[in-house]
């Protein structure tokens, strides 16, 4: 999937707007997916992650594609600036300093493995996304945290964190999913 610059600004602008609307009315905006074509009114799945001054404010999203492109993104834009539980709900003196990425998921695709060496060798950094499941609990890192965690076994131990699980929980009895995104920055 390849969206079209004119589809980028479009979604960045629904974001941008999705978060004023919340700020001056206290709920989400609602739009009329009608109005939307292409890709924008497919199912996709999408996080939105808004910073501060290079600083994370915010960062929601969806693992599965299960409703409109244009809806998913306003829903993760409103959810992330006001609904991380990691932040504080961002202000409208914020606002004009809020910086927003998304990114448009592509299907999970389970990896299967015997070994450890296995699933390393399945998984490109920067390219893949990883979503790992295990005894309920699930936790996923978008491409983009390569960046900080560059080194595949400190990736999944911080991701099993994250998931809550110890960070010594056997790779082995771990689900694991890898996607790739298209980044709007």
């Amino acid at each position: 999937m390849s969206l079209s610059e004119i589809q980028k600004r479009a979604l960045l602008n629904l974001a941008k707007d999705s978060v004023l609307y919340g700020l001056k009315e206290r709920k989400r905006l609602k739009i009329d997916v009608k109005k939307y074509t292409g890709v924008l009114s497919e199912n996709r799945a999408s996080f939105v992650t808004i910073r501060k001054e290079k600083k994370l404010c915010g960062c929601i999203g969806s693992i599965e594609a299960r409703r409109p492109l244009v809806l998913d993104v306003v829903n993760n834009a409103y959810s992330a600036a006001f609904n991380d539980y990691r932040f504080s709900p961002v202000t409208m003196q914020d606002f004009n300093m809020l910086d927003f990425h998304i990114s448009i998921l592509g299907p999970l695709e389970e990896i299967i493995f015997n070994t450890e060496e296995e699933l390393i060798r399945q998984v490109q950094p920067i390219i893949h996304g990883i979503l790992i499941e295990a005894e309920n609990k699930k936790a996923t890192f978008l491409p983009s945290v390569w960046e900080s965690l560059p080194d595949i076994n400190d990736f999944l131990k911080e991701l099993k964190k994250k998931a809550g699980l110890s960070e010594n929980f056997d790779n082995l009895k771990l689900k694991v999913f890898r996607y790739i995104v298209e980044e709007i920055p």
